[in-house]
């Protein structure tokens, strides 16, 4: 999509992000997951943190969380939100202005790995994620299962998303399974006559490549369900949250 950058998604989306993807995570769930794999007062790195609608709540249990997003209004969102400071935000990619470690979990939800528009960019941020777990840390990643049903070829898509009597909300795409690219606008239409264009765009990958490039990074697969509760994955999960520990140290003597 011409002209779209890093910042595209979080500066269209930021003010509706926790009214329309209030759901898509089970934040209890969520909270109950990165505790178990970081260990009470643990540091956690969450990778596009955006609001803060899951970093805040993993805050309030007693783990110590830092949250990179690269666009400056989602961060406002949470500045807001986080009157306490109890999540510690940096503004910047999450390749390439990822913080110092060691964090006992790093943790990329809801296809935000996805916003990472190429396999390069997706096997760099495996690799720097890596390098900052401590040993035996965890990389928890939720995404969706790309449908293999898909054409071969490009489609396209207009649908509605939301209508009231006082807007619409229309959403246009386009799909190419063979860059295992999507990319789309929400387009939002209100009463007053003000038209909002939300531009969102990502790379998919399916569960085996991400289990490659988590391979390369020095990460392997320790556990795969079918959600943040623990459902089992099967061959019919629409989405998956795969854990990836590093090695642990071994000692000698």
């Amino acid at each position: 999509m011409e002209g779209y950058d890093d910042r595209s998604y979080g500066d269209g989306f930021a003010d509706v992000y926790d009214d329309w993807y209030a759901d898509v995570t089970d934040v209890d769930a969520t909270v109950a997951r990165m505790l178990s794999l970081a260990g009470p007062s643990g540091r956690v790195l969450e990778l596009g943190v955006g609001t803060g609608r899951l970093a805040m709540p993993m805050a309030a249990a007693g783990l110590h969380v830092v949250g990179v997003d690269s666009s400056e209004a989602m961060l406002e969102r949470l500045d807001a939100r986080d009157i306490a400071g109890v999540v510690t935000p940096i503004r910047g990619d999450m390749v390439d202005d990822l913080p110092d470690g060691p964090f006992d979990a790093v943790l990329v939800a809801y296809n935000t790995i996805f916003n990472l528009l190429d396999e390069a960019a997706q096997r760099r941020c495996f690799a720097e994620v890596s390098d900052r777990l401590r040993p035996g840390g965890a990389f928890v990643v939720e995404a969706f299962v790309p449908d293999g049903r898909r054409p071969n070829g490009p489609t396209s898509d207009v649908s509605v998303r939301s209508l009231s009597v006082d807007h619409v909300v229309l959403s246009v795409s386009l799909d190419d399974p063979q860059r295992q690219r999507a990319e789309g606008q929400f387009v939002q239409f209100t009463e007053s006559g003000g038209v909002r264009l939300r531009p969102w765009a990502i790379r998919w990958a399916t569960p085996a490549q991400l289990d490659a490039m988590a391979a390369d990074a020095g990460l392997s697969l320790a556990e795969r369900s079918g959600d943040m509760s623990g459902e089992p994955f099967t061959d019919d999960s629409a989405q998956h949250v795969s854990i990836y520990r590093k090695a642990a140290a071994h000692h000698v003597g």
